[in-house]
This record gives C-alpha cells, sequence and structure tokens, in this order.
C-alpha cells in the first residue's frame, strides 16, 4: 500500500491538479500535475464508471495502480501532487502494457529523477 504520506485523499487538492496541472495522456492513462510545497509527492488516481459500471473492477485497477506508484515513488521527484486517472481500455490492459504506459507518462512528463 502507498504509504498515507505519499496520498491525495481531499477533494480541494484533486480539483486543484485539475484545475492547475499539466497534463498528458498515453492510450488508456491520463497524468496531470503540479507542485505542491511540500517535501513528499502525492499521488491521487481516478477510475470513473466508463471503466466498469463495478466497483470491483474499478478498486482493482485502482490497487493496480497504486501498486505501480508504490514502485517508482523513490525516484520521482519530491513536491508534486499527481493524479493519474484511468480511460475504458485499463480494466483489460496486460499489466506489462500499464506498467510501460505509466512509466512513459512519468518520463514525458520529467517526474522522474535523473
Amino acid at each position: 500500500m502507498l504509504p498515507a504520506i505519499n496520498r491525495l485523499k481531499k477533494k480541494k487538492d484533486f480539483e486543484r491538479v485539475f484545475k492547475q496541472g499539466r497534463g498528458l495522456k498515453e492510450a488508456f492513462l491520463s497524468l496531470k500535475s503540479t507542485k505542491n510545497g511540500l517535501a513528499s509527492t502525492r499521488f491521487g488516481f481516478v477510475v470513473g464508471q466508463k471503466v466498469s459500471h463495478k466497483a470491483v473492477v474499478r478498486n482493482r485497477v485502482k490497487r493496480k495502480l497504486r501498486d505501480l506508484a508504490k514502485q517508482k515513488i523513490k525516484d520521482v521527484k519530491s513536491g508534486f501532487d499527481i493524479v493519474i486517472v484511468a480511460g475504458k481500455m485499463a480494466e483489460t490492459a496486460k499489466p506489462e502494457e500499464t506498467e510501460d504506459i505509466f512509466n512513459r507518462l512519468l518520463r514525458l512528463s520529467r517526474l522522474i529523477n535523473d
């Protein structure tokens, strides 16, 4: 599980990222990020009903994305709020494909430490 300090929880934080953040889209994942003025980077995940009407499926997709974020958190620059939005194909995508797209989004947004 992603540590509590690295989780984006409040609605106002999500709204700030969506309003002020810069975004990228790759296949079925979108990434929006903005500086947060904190020492840590926080991740948030949005999986809407377009992915599936079943909450079980949406939660499974969120767990997969959270696991990817946990693996990459040590490589990500600090001081950012990042929201990952899953699209329709997120449910059926292979884990390797999801990981590749996730990593590519982080690289393209220059959020990975060099």
